[in-house]
């Protein structure tokens, strides 16, 4: 028993890894796109002008998937996490969150359009990482919404607010009523309804 909560406290710390990392790896997007960097950047051999057009061409697509992918990945797997529910009356009042939290996250976008360097590229983005991971409080990635989810704050009759990413569309807190919501962390839950 003590083997599988352990196993599954690295489990919950590696997610939380790779959630932290697709929450702030378009940071590192924005800087390569703004500086040029690409994948045809690498070939020096001018015999091979069109592999290098075309690396060129498709790095930025590459650049943009991988978020993306590694997102999808992160959702397949949170199936893996502790399990929670909300049962009619669990849930007291809903805010939908999607607007609070995006014009923090365009912060990132303004804060890597004013890098100059991959030293400070890296120190920035190593600190930034360290307290995204660090603050537990949330994990808003807006690439979420790629996929149809929704972010919401709710309260609880306990008195605890919580973050709750789901695919639904909750209007009032009678409709909050989930049979299996998996616990990203104390504060963060994600329906995959």
């Amino acid at each position: 028993m003590i083997i599988m909560e352990d196993i599954r406290v690295d489990f919950n710390a590696l997610f939380r890894l790779l959630l932290t990392f697709n929450a702030t790896s378009l940071l590192v997007i924005v800087y390569l796109v703004q500086h040029e960097i690409t994948l045809g950047g690498l070939i020096e051999d001018a015999k091979l002008t069109w592999l290098k057009a075309a690396l060129d061409g498709s790095s930025y697509a590459l650049y943009l998937a991988a978020p993306i992918l590694l997102t999808g990945l992160s959702l397949r797997l949170s199936r893996f996490l502790g399990r929670d529910s909300f049962q009619p009356g669990d849930v007291v009042s809903i805010e939908h969150a999607n607007n609070s939290f995006l014009p923090s996250y365009l912060g990132y976008f303004f804060v890597a359009l004013s890098i100059n360097s991959w030293q400070t590229l890296i120190f920035v983005y190593a600190i930034l990482f360290v307290f995204t991971y660090r603050s537990q409080a949330l994990y808003f990635n807006p690439l979420f919404l790629l996929y149809g989810y929704e972010f919401y704050n709710i309260s609880t009759s306990s008195r605890v607010t919580l973050f709750l990413i789901s695919r639904e569309n909750f209007r009032a807190p009678k409709d909050v009523v989930i049979d299996k919501v998996f616990r990203i962390n104390d504060y963060t839950l994600i329906d995959r309804g």
